[in-house]
């Protein structure tokens, strides 16, 4: 090759590779310990796909601090108890393939859970619904089978283009919404490439299951943002980093131990009770999780508004033997279960933590942790003893219902256990149909108390939430309930000459 063409063909290479270095440079990486399963909205339950969903899609509802409902994209009006009028606002905006959002697509989404033929996990909060019509493209009207004053509430589904669910459009890969993003790519499993609607800023999901590699890749700047899932001591860590901002406050996701109530051992109330009164707590976020959470006697959190402050359960390890010796097990003959958990190795530890406490009491526990697509299948086939999870942003009491009813089991609710209580179900029957939020309020702490003494579920903490951003971007906002809505402010630090911001690499 002529000296002249090799150096031309070097000049172009090294444009070439710039370009591509700035285009990784101008990319903000946000590190997840798990990817999205689903991202069609109408069948999405794992938390990294609701959380992903949020960014994609808008909703007619959001909530305030307190988790009551405010206008998202639409406004409303109770013209009569049952008839409520919906007004799609300036938000509601454009779909990505650059449509208007209009009243026909809400109803044709909300039609679409409610179809039972379809199965899907968010029909069981809806079915209050009689009839929805179109009023005009801005307007439309619900019109439901009994009053309930918490009705906007329940209006968070995320909004599908009509025309594309006519056509049976593949949204669990190819999600098409009016949200803040736009997915561009998703290449791999583990890696989802999006855009920033309002300032064409890209974003990269990246999941990496380890939480160390996840740090090591921040202080790398091979990532720029990580959230939660994160180990006390790498926590530490990370605050004594000065190349990396940490933030941390209370949270109100909802951690608990889970029963499968068909199986002929953890279906026993009494069994569930010893396994209850044998975990301590206190000592688990002192020691395990350095003070990162809150002891959680149910499943909502002390400041919300339907809160029933039911204190936990007490450590208490004699009357948890006493309890199994009931039946027949002690030290010499112990009581022999199967806890499942995930891959994550913090959650691991959790799990070996109270693997050796229920031992102390005389319960030998099987410890088997699996990835996370193994792990929540099982779960929600009820293919389980007893199993950690949490409930992340959770915001009405109605969730009682789509866990506990007897009737929800999946795939059209979640209630995983098989749990079946004729009071719980007269409970949820009651507050549905009572006419004051206050009332409602006072039916649902009614039904929290019966599963306190149930335990269907043995609550734990509710986790602090955490992010940790490097040098390279600024102005993340971290959600309360863990949600990645601060994915839509966050933005790369602009250098003084106005050229791309440049990675740098911690010492």
């Amino acid at each position: 090759m002529p000296r002249g063409a090799l150096l031309a063909a070097l000049l172009l290479s090294c444009l070439l590779i710039t370009g591509c270095q700035d285009q990784q440079r101008e990319t903000i990486r946000m590190g997840l310990a798990n990817g999205p399963l689903n991202l069609d909205p109408r069948y999405a339950t794992d938390a990294t796909s609701e959380r992903v969903n949020r960014l994609l899609y808008q909703r007619l509802v959001e909530f305030d601090p307190d988790s009551r409902p405010r206008p998202g994209i639409a406004s409303w009006q109770a013209i009569t108890p049952t008839h409520y009028r919906f007004t799609l606002n300036q938000h509601a905006g454009n779909f990505s393939h650059d449509r208007e959002l209009t009243s026909r697509d809400v109803v044709a989404t909300y039609r679409q859970v409610l179809d039972p033929a379809l199965a899907s996990p968010k029909r069981a909060s809806l079915e209050l619904i009689a009839s929805m019509q179109e009023v005009d493209t801005r307007h439309l009207d619900f019109h439901l089978k009994r009053a309930d004053p918490l009705f906007p509430a329940y209006l968070t589904l995320d909004i599908l283009p009509a025309e594309l669910i006519e056509q049976n459009h593949d949204f669990a890969r190819e999600p098409v919404g009016s949200g803040a993003f736009e997915l561009l790519d998703w290449p791999q499993a583990g890696e989802l490439h999006l855009r920033r609607r309002s300032d064409g800023q890209h974003f990269q999901l990246l999941t990496v299951n380890n939480p160390t590699v996840r740090v090591l890749k921040l202080l790398r700047s091979e990532i720029d943002l990580l959230q939660n899932d994160i180990s006390p001591e790498l926590i530490g860590y990370l605050h004594r980093q000065p190349s990396v901002s940490v933030e941390q406050h209370p949270g109100s996701n909802y951690t608990y131990i889970g029963f499968n109530l068909q199986d002929p051992l953890t279906g026993r109330l009494q069994i569930r009770q010893a396994i209850a009164h044998a975990i301590d707590r206190q000592a688990i976020i002192h020691w395990v999780m350095q003070g990162a959470a809150r002891q959680a006697g149910s499943l909502f959190p002390p400041e919300h508004w339907a809160s029933d402050q039911l204190a936990p359960y007490e450590y208490n390890p004699d009357k948890a033997r006493a309890l199994l010796a009931e039946l027949g097990y002690s030290d010499k003959n112990p009581l022999r279960l199967t806890y499942k958990t995930s891959s994550d190795p913090f959650r691991i530890r959790l799990a070996t933590v109270i693997q050796s406490q229920l031992k102390a009491v005389g319960i030998d526990i099987d410890l088997r942790s699996y990835d996370w697509g193994t792990f929540f299948g099982d779960i929600k086939q009820g293919n389980f003893q007893l199993y950690s999870l949490s409930w992340v942003g959770i915001r009405t009491p109605d969730i009682y219902r789509d866990i506990f009813a007897s009737d929800s089991l999946p795939p059209s609710g979640a209630n995983r256990g098989r749990y079946a209580s004729r009071t719980v179900d007269q409970l949820l029957k009651r507050a549905e149909q009572t006419s004051s939020l206050s009332a409602q309020a006072e039916l649902y702490q009614q039904v929290a108390a019966e599963l306190h003494r149930d335990l269907p579920y043995i609550p734990l903490w509710y986790e602090d939430q955490l992010s940790a951003q490097g040098r390279r971007i600024e102005g993340y906002k971290l959600m309360s309930d863990g949600n990645y809505d601060g994915l839509a402010q966050v933005k790369l630090k602009s250098v003084p000459d106005g050229n791309h911001v440049q990675s740098t690499t911690a010492n």
